[in-house]
């Protein structure tokens, strides 16, 4: 087992407290915003949750996998429903070192001594 998440989803939510405190309006803020996150409704739970893991993957945060991986499997998805939104994730992010490949090249080409 890489890591305990549901030991990792109790931590960091009770880790927040600390932030809460020190900075409350910046937390009341936070859970506008996720409060919001239905936007127009057009999207159900389950589909969110599925957007917020393929996020989470590739922003690399482990309390964001946590939560929307509670948060996925409460609303109903399937193993095979991650799976395919994971590989999205992936693919994503093989684009997306693909994309700032071809800018690193351009910049080190701009670098070239005249």
């Amino acid at each position: 087992m890489l890591n305990n998440w549901v030991d990792m989803l109790k931590n960091v939510r009770g880790a927040a407290g600390a932030l809460a405190k020190a900075n409350p309006k910046l937390m009341t803020g936070f859970q506008g915003l996720n409060a919001a996150q239905n936007g127009a409704g057009a999207l159900d739970a389950k589909t969110r949750e599925l957007i917020a893991l393929a996020v989470a993957v590739t922003t690399r945060c482990d309390g964001c996998i946590a939560s929307h991986a509670s948060a996925a499997r409460a609303a109903g998805a399937t193993e095979a429903e991650l799976s395919d939104a994971l590989g999205t994730a992936i693919a994503l992010n093989a684009g997306a070192a693909y994309v700032y490949s071809v800018r690193a090249m351009e910049a080190f080409g701009q670098f070239e001594s005249k």
